[in-house]
């Protein structure tokens, strides 16, 4: 243990010089304003920053503060997030704003992020550290590695109680000077984003603490850290329809609760359905198919789930059911990235 300690007591200084040049010249990393580092920080939950970039242009162009978000309505809020995924982040987004509004500014402590909604743990010290300086060890997949690696810890990294001694071990050696304690969260994600990376071997010729490395040193950097296998994702077959009648598509709302609540969706059943079973579906709601035009298979894969989608275009005559909206363009409606490759076909339709 103290062999371990020793490694990250010394990590501060190499780490936080190599980032002051090293660092990706990302927006928020050019602010000190709460609310722009925290739409930062939620938008990046579960997402490359890559795609997050144009995302995060657009929204604070659209919302430039808590107050503008707050007062948002909530279909245009959606379409600006249409296609980022996990789409509860931004109506916690929403309500953790209007609870920001109310008392007049974001709070400035570890424990008062954290009572905001969709701000857990890692979120918390991230925003605490950046924007306000706050000694808090933030720590996600990327220092888990970089730290497990340090310092040769074979710990089951999906463990809770690893997560926690890590955070602790990372605490402790917390620089104590403002700058270096707004970015010293930010050094160890970079380091791990770019140079201790997954899916491969760290780059250790890069590193600039690799000489404190006992991973590399006893050879087991590439086999860690150590993580439990996942259980497996459930499969569900979907039938997609992409109903036409006069020009216009039918799109409906989805449940306000459960996946993607409350965004717009293609009407769908559950199964994969032949044609004579699809027709079947549509006459359902009240529609009389008139000509199938298309049909192409889709899949879209969630965190604990996979749909597997079967799409038909097909004209339709009738009066379909109430909960229907028949659409002349997408572009007012938020319809999910799940469904991507069916809208492509629809918005090709549209234009048709």
């Amino acid at each position: 243990m103290n062999e371990h300690d020793n490694s990250l007591s010394r990590l501060p200084p190499p780490l936080l010089r190599w980032y002051r040049e090293n660092a990706r010249d990302l927006p928020w990393r050019k602010t000190r304003d709460p609310y722009r580092i925290w739409v930062s920080e939620i938008m990046l939950q579960q997402t490359r920053v890559a795609a997050v970039l144009g995302y995060y242009a657009r929204f604070l162009a659209a919302f430039p503060s808590a107050e503008a978000l707050a007062s948002a309505p909530e279909e245009r809020l959606m379409k600006l997030w249409e296609g980022l995924g996990y789409y509860s982040r931004a109506r916690n987004l929403q309500k953790a704003a209007k609870l920001v509004t109310e008392r007049g500014g974001f709070p400035d402590t570890y424990e008062g992020l954290l009572a905001l909604p969709g701000v857990g743990e890692y979120t918390a010290a991230a925003i605490a550290s950046a924007a306000f300086a706050r000694r808090e060890a933030a720590v996600d997949g990327n220092v888990l590695r970089v730290v497990t690696r340090l310092t040769d810890c074979h710990d089951d990294i999906a463990l809770p109680q690893t997560k926690k001694s890590i955070r602790a071990r990372i605490q402790e050696i917390f620089p104590e000077a403002e700058a270096d304690a707004r970015i010293f969260n930010q050094a160890l994600m970079e380091l791990g984003a770019t140079v201790c990376v997954p899916n491969g071997p760290p780059k250790c010729l890069l590193c600039p603490v690799r000489g404190l490395c006992l991973g590399r040193e006893r050879g087991t950097a590439e086999s860690l850290p150590v993580k439990a296998a996942k259980k497996s994702r459930r499969v569900e077959e979907k039938t997609v329809f992409l109903l036409f009648r006069e020009g216009k598509l039918a799109l409906r709302k989805r449940p306000a609760s459960g996946l993607l609540a409350g965004l717009w969706e293609f009407p769908n059943a559950e199964g994969a359905l032949d044609e004579p079973a699809a027709a079947a579906a549509v006459r359902a709601w009240s529609l009389e198919p008139e000509s199938w035009k298309n049909r192409l298979a889709a899949k879209h894969i969630f965190t604990h789930v996979e749909w597997r989608m079967t799409c038909y275009t097909l004209e339709v005559r009738g009066q379909g059911p109430g909960e229907f909206v028949w659409a002349d363009t997408l572009a007012d409606y938020a319809v999910p990235s799940a469904f991507a490759r069916c809208r492509a076909e629809a918005e090709r339709e549209l234009r048709e």
